[in-house]
Parts: structure tokens; sequence; C-alpha cells
């Protein structure tokens, strides 16, 4: 594998980053992941300007945003890859111990890419099952959810206690008892003919995806509702599902006991989700 590190394509062996490096120490970074559609990477754009926006909050320098495109482009080449997972990361860089971000005088910058590997066909088909997390969403006055941070351990707290249960992803709620998102996705749910999905002050990031889905819906007529829904609401949906950049629009069957049966508007979604990147992809092409 190669790895863009910094500022050139070097191999996996060599991809080597300091201890002394804060986002190792103290997950001081941000991130950003990505799908490559034969080759195009879908919506890098505003990828990149999340990323961008990640960095601004937390006083982060960051390569320019042809630098970033350039360098993802490049590592997908050295890799001889068409369907590729992407992961971009910055963190603040290496520097002596402590937590002022002055201490390091330069970020480092690694873009990974690896073959994408397709989700199980039964996951679509028959949807993935879910629990409610006894671990909260951080406070958006803690940790503003706009940032994509590399300090990840509130989601893999979650994520644990869905392993424990054998679960596919777990649910969390905001400190008010409101549903916010999965581990490393947004959800939705259809109840009375609505498509339903936790409004950002809930706590959520905004996804990308989850934004399209929201626009794509809204074009074939639907009526979206973007609030602050307990699960007891999530409870007496007639469908659920989730989205992120992977993953795309992936059914839900169970949330705890709450079972729920493919609907039409997954399937639908999903479907002209496939033909906006299939024309963006032509487009690059």
């Amino acid at each position: 594998m190669q790895i863009f590190l910094n500022d050139r394509i070097v191999p996996e062996h060599e991809a080597l980053i300091s201890v002394f490096d804060h986002g190792f120490l103290y997950g001081d970074g941000i991130y950003e992941t990505m799908r490559a559609y034969d080759g195009t990477v879908f919506m890098l754009d505003r990828h990149i300007e999340r990323l961008n926006r990640s960095a601004s909050l937390i006083q982060l320098t960051v390569p320019s945003p042809d630098i970033i495109r350039d360098a993802v482009y490049e590592t997908i080449r050295a890799n001889g890859l068409k369907s590729v997972y992407v992961r971009v990361t910055v963190s603040r860089g290496k520097g002596p111990l402590g937590l002022d971000p002055a201490l390091c005088p330069k970020s480092t910058f690694v873009v990974i890419t690896k073959e994408f590997v397709e989700y199980p066909e039964k996951y679509f088909k028959e949807g993935v099952i879910f629990i409610i997390a006894k671990t909260r969403r951080n406070l958006r006055e803690a940790l503003n959810p706009k940032i994509k941070s590399l300090n990840f351990l509130n989601n893999i707290l979650a994520k644990i206690e869905a392993k424990e249960r054998g679960a596919y992803e777990a649910l969390m709620l905001n400190a008010e008892g409101f549903i916010a998102e999965g581990t490393v996705c947004n959800i939705f749910f259809v109840r009375n003919n609505i498509l339903c999905t936790p409004s950002v002050d809930t706590g959520v990031l905004d996804g990308i995806t989850r934004g399209l889905v929201i626009g794509l819906a809204m074009e074939t007529g639907m009526q979206v509702r973007e609030g602050h829904f307990r699960p007891e609401d999530l409870f007496s949906a007639s469908e659920v599902f989730f989205t992120n950049t992977t993953s795309e629009v992936m059914p839900v069957c169970q949330v705890e006991d709450a079972k729920y049966a493919v609907g039409e508007v997954a399937k639908r979604l999903r479907r002209l989700y496939k033909e906006t990147v299939a024309k963006a992809v032509r487009s690059e092409g």
C-alpha cells in the first residue's frame, strides 16, 4: 500500500509518524472519509469544505483544497484503485508534551486509500440491527459536532455496547434524551408518511450523505421533518434507515425490540442516490 504523507507518496512501511504527534497523544486533529467510484471521488469538494470547516473551528492549518485534491487522486493512482475507500487525516503535528497547539509548528497530513469492499447484499435486502446505547452523545457545548474530530472515544464506547449486544450499530441519544445519531451515521425514519431525521442542533454531524438524501427526498415530493425526536417516535415508525458515505442508504430492521420491514422509501432513496453517483462519475469522466 502507498500512503501520501505530508508532501509525497511513500510505501506503507515508511509512513511513520512521531509518538510526539499530538494527534496520537491527544486526539488533536480532524479527518474525512470519502468514497471513489470508478476512480472518481464522489462529492470531493464538499468533503474538503467540511475538512476546512473542522480545521477552522480548532485553529488548525491544513493544506489548500488543490493540494488535498491532488494528493487524494495521486494516492488512488499510486495504489491502482477504482472502487476506493479514502481517508484524509490532518493532525496538529509533532510537538513537546502539552496541550498548547502552539507547541506544534507544522501539522501532519495523511491520505490513505484502500479497495472498497461492498457491503453484503443481505444488509440491504433484510436490514441491520441497532441498539440504543447507554453512552450519550457529547454535549454540543462541550465538543462542537461540526468538528469531525480524531477524538472518537465517545462513539467507540457506544460501538462497544453494540458489539456486546450482538448488534450492527448503536444509536446514541443526546444529554436530553433526544435521538442524535449512530456511531458513524445519521438516522432516518418514516412516520405518518413523513421522513424524519434529527436536527443538527440535537448535536449531530451534518453528514454530507444526510444532506444529499434530504434533498433527494424533497425532490420526490416527500415531506421531510428535521426535529427533536424521542426513542418512542422511532419505535412507532414504519421504516428506519441510516446514511453515511460508505453505506450510502442502508435499511434498519430492528431497534431494540421494535422491528421494521425494509421499506419503499429507503429503496427509492438508495436507487436515487446511486443514480446521482453515476451521473457525477459520468460528468467527471
